[in-house]
Parts: C-alpha cells; sequence; structure tokens
C-alpha cells in the first residue's frame, strides 16, 4: 500500500502517481508508444515538404503546357476564352517565362492587389525547405509566385506562375492530418508489437525472478520460490543462475544456522548436567590414584587429562555460550608429543589405522595445547574413519604426518591412504554440517579444525585429495628456538570451547 503524500509535497505525488504507472510492463508500454510517434513524427516535416514541393511542381508543368497555347496559336494570339480556360486549367493567374535574358508575360488575368509571397524551386535549401510546409499553412500571405526550371521549353531560362494559396493549404492541411493518423497508427502498432516483444524477453522472466525472490525472501523453504532456470544464455539466463546458487547457499546456510541453534539449545540443556557427571568422574579417578595397579597407574594420567579437557570443555559453553571460539593462549608446544597424544584419543593405534610420524622429538610450534589437540584430534579422526568406511578396501591403513619449517611457519602435512574426498562435498568441506560423506556424521570436525587454526594466525587447507588418498596442510607459526619454560596452565582458566568433532 503506497505512503500518503507529505503535505509539502501533494503536488508532485499526483503527478507521478496520475501520470506515471508504477508496473515496469506499464512503463514499457508507455515508453515504446511514445519513441515509435516521436520517430514516426521527424517523419511528417521531410513528407510534408516533398508533398508541397510536388504540388507546385505540377502546377509548374500545368503552367507551362498552357504556355505553349500561346507559341502555336496564329499570329501568336489566344482568345479570353481559352487564355481562361487555360488558367483555370492549370489553377494559376499569371504565367510567365524569361528566355534569353528576357522575361515574357504569357498569360495573366487580374492584377493582384497584394504582391505574393516567392517561392523558389530552383535552388532551395534543405533545411529551409523543412519549414516551408508550416509557413505556408501559418502564412498571411493569399498568393503565391513559384519560379522553377523549365522542362519542356528546352530554351527557356525559368518559369515562373502566380495562383492563390488556399488549394496548397487546404491540400496541406488534408496530407497533414493523414500523416498523422497514418503515424499514430504506426506508432501504436509498432509500440504494442516491440512490447510484445519486450515483455516476451525481457519483462516476463525479470517477473519471474522477481517472484521467485519474493517467495523466497517470505518463506525460504516455499517449493514455489525455487527460479526456474530457462536455459538462456544472456544476462537474464546468467541472472536466473545466479539467483538459484545464491537460493541454493542461502539454503545451506539457514539449514546450518537453524541445526546450530538447535545444538546450541540442546547443549545447553545437557550441559550442567554433564558438568556435574565430569565432576564425579574426577573424584573417581582421584580414588583410583591410590590403586598400587601398575596398568591403572599407566593409564590414570590419560584419563586425567581427557576429564580436566571435558570439565573445561563443559564449563567454558556453561560461562561464555558464543558460537566462536576463544583467542588462543599460546606457548611452545613439542609437536611429536601432542601427536602422540591426539593419535591415542583418536584412536590410531598398530591393530588398525596407524599412524607414522616423521615429527622430530624436539620440534616445537607456538600454539595453545588443547587447541592444538583438538585440531590434530579431529584430524586424525576424520582419517581413520575415512580408511574405515572405504568399501572394497584392501590393505593396512596409514597416516603419516610430517613437518617443514617455512620461513616463520610449520607446514604440517597430515596424509592418508583413504578413498579421498568426495567431489561433490568438496567446496563446502570446511562448512558447517555440510563437510561430511557420512550420514553418521556430524560435519563439524573440519570446521572446528580450520576455526582453530584460523584463530593462530594459521590455516588449514585440503592440499591433494584422490582415490590414492588426502593431504590436509596445517600452517601455524614456528616457536622461537630459544624461550623460557612453559608456564604452567591454570586450572582454573575460562575458556570457551566445542565438541572435537
Amino acid at each position: 500500500m503506497a505512503d500518503a503524500p507529505t503535505p509539502s509535497e501533494p503536488a508532485k505525488w499526483v503527478r507521478r502517481r496520475l501520470f506515471w504507472p508504477g508496473g515496469l510492463s506499464a512503463r514499457l508500454l508507455v515508453l515504446t508508444v511514445v519513441f515509435a510517434a516521436l520517430g514516426g513524427t521527424l517523419a511528417i516535416p521531410p513528407a510534408l515538404a516533398s508533398y508541397e514541393k510536388q504540388w507546385l511542381l505540377d502546377r509548374v508543368r500545368a503552367a507551362e503546357l498552357a504556355s505553349l497555347a500561346a507559341d502555336v496559336a496564329p499570329d501568336r494570339v489566344v482568345s479570353e476564352q481559352l487564355k481562361t480556360q487555360l488558367l483555370a486549367g492549370a489553377g494559376v493567374e499569371i504565367v510567365a517565362v524569361s528566355q534569353d535574358g528576357v522575361r515574357r508575360l504569357v498569360f495573366a488575368a487580374a492584377r493582384p492587389a497584394r504582391a505574393p509571397y516567392l517561392v523558389d524551386l530552383r535552388n532551395r535549401a534543405p533545411g529551409l525547405g523543412l519549414f516551408a510546409p508550416f509557413q505556408t499553412l501559418l502564412g498571411p500571405g493569399d498568393r503565391v509566385r513559384v519560379v522553377a526550371d523549365p522542362r519542356i521549353r528546352p530554351g527557356a531560362d525559368f518559369i515562373e506562375f502566380v495562383a492563390t494559396d488556399t488549394e496548397l493549404k487546404r491540400a496541406l492541411a488534408s496530407y497533414l492530418w493523414r500523416l498523422v493518423a497514418i503515424v499514430a497508427g504506426v506508432s501504436a502498432l509498432a509500440g504494442l508489437i516491440v512490447y510484445l516483444a519486450l515483455n516476451l524477453f525481457l519483462v516476463r522472466p525479470m517477473q519471474r525472478i522477481t517472484f521467485a525472490m519474493e517467495r523466497f525472501r517470505a518463506d525460504p523453504e516455499d517449493p514455489a520460490a525455487q527460479v526456474q532456470l530457462s536455459g538462456r544464455r544472456d544476462e537474464i539466463g546468467r541472472a536466473e543462475a545466479e539467483l538459484d546458487r545464491m537460493q541454493a547457499d542461502l539454503r545451506v546456510a539457514l539449514n546450518s544456522r537453524a541445526r546450530l541453534a538447535a545444538l546450541g539449545e540442546a547443549v545447553a540443556k545437557i550441559n550442567h548436567d554433564l558438568k556435574n557427571m565430569l565432576t564425579s568422574a574426577q573424584l573417581a579417578s582421584e580414588r583410583l590414584a591410590a590403586s598400587k595397579d601398575p596398568q591403572v597407574s599407566q593409564a590414570l594420567p590419560r584419563l586425567a587429562r581427557a576429564l580436566d579437557r571435558a570439565v573445561k570443555l563443559a564449563s567454558g559453553v556453561l560461562a561464555y555460550g558464543k558460537t566462536q571460539e576463544a583467542a588462543p593462549e599460546t606457548q611452545p608446544v613439542k609437536l611429536a608429543a601432542a601427536l602422540k597424544e591426539a593419535a591415542a584419543e583418536a584412536r590410531l593405534g598398530d591393530a588398525g589405522v596407524r599412524l607414522v610420524s616423521k615429527v622430530p622429538a624436539a620440534h616445537q610450534v607456538t600454539a595453545d595445547p588443547d587447541q592444538l589437540h583438538r585440531i590434530l584430534v579431529n584430524l586424525l579422526r576424520n582419517a581413520r574413519q575415512a580408511i574405515e568406511h572405504q568399501e572394497g578396501r584392501r590393505g593396512a591403513g596409514r597416516v603419516d604426518v610430517s613437518v617443514e619449517v617455512r620461513g616463520a611457519a610449520n607446514l604440517i602435512r597430515i596424509a592418508d591412504n583413504g578413498p579421498g574426498v568426495p567431489e561433490r562435498i568438496r567446496e563446502r568441506l570446511f562448512h558447517p554440517f555440510a563437510g561430511s560423506g557420512r550420514p553418521d556424521s556430524t560435519g563439524l570436525g573440519l570446521a572446528i579444525a580450520r576455526e582453530l587454526a584460523e584463530g593462530h594466525g594459521g590455516e588449514l587447507t585440503l592440499s591433494v585429495t584422490g582415490p590414492e588418498g588426502s593431504v590436509f596442510e596445517l600452517r601455524l607459526p614456528s616457536a622461537p628456538l630459544r624461550g623460557p619454560s612453559p608456564p604452567p596452565r591454570g586450572a582454573g582458566r575460562r575458556r570457551r570451547a566445542g565438541p572435537a568433532g
């Protein structure tokens, strides 16, 4: 519904509403008719000038033929009756011929009371000829004197006649109205044809695109909001294709957002109880510390570290509830030890998929230990699951990890001999809920790993993938060659942490 005009501009609003239609189709129809009429109007002056010139030339030829009667009459004397008939037949009042520089009056009726205006057809300028018909129609004169080159008299210099312009004005006015009627009809017909053509090829497709955008904005899940591709290769077809891709991307983003919202709500509901359970598990692990069993003593530190990480994750979710990771608290970390601990949590071992580490034991990187652990666990677990779910696989699975120092950065390569990343998910591999090719996976692992890597000022990319396996490259800052020993990590540090994957 249109807004009412403000008191300061009512006239402008009324003119816009009354004289300029709002729809694209109506505007197109008005513009095509106007421009077609304008083009036809530009053709009226030349056509009218040509008509006037031809009308005058017809009178000149008639007057020239009448002048020949005086040459063939006995003693070159023409009776008054014959002269009157000749002048009336030619539609003129006076006929004169110039030959060898001598002007001779051939026929003459009553002498006009007022001097006629001159029309010289011999050397008439083209520009002036366009305005001559309108001067004749609007001029005050009642007689016209016309001078033209002869056609029948070979030796004459020119021939001229004088006649009333009443008949000429009447003929010009009649011809002008016929031209206006023709131009109006042609303009309307041409405008309608152009309108229908443009409406078919431009306006209707744009209306479909606009309708799809409006329906999509109202309800992205509405099937009618999906734009119908016409297969055109012009700008309209490209707009349809881009809108279709944009709608698909927005649907994926909205679905991911909805799933994240649902996940956040579920986490908020269960996280409090989970934290209490983990606290109970910590108490149980402290009691196990008094056990004299060597196997229990060997596994207890790993259990304690896992419970400590889980409690911190739960506390971070309850404290912040954000969708962004906290800033990393970096320190020098030995990569080989972190890789060994992550492989144990990702369940890589000699019995199944095994880890082949080519990282020197003393090599260090600058990272947050907990966040680095989560990155490595996600990457190693994804590699193991890809290998274990490969159909028709023969041979043992392995994950090779190597590191290369490039300037002030470490390039960590994690390569597996799995089936590779399917082509259909490569473009959205690092998108939440969209980067997994398995129905039992959430698709969050790689998204979390990339976010954590970027928080360190690094990068996580898929370098190589194919039937022989995949290679992920993790870029992290290098640790200083010499630096202080790692400070103890505070047990009460509040951090945002998400699930491992």
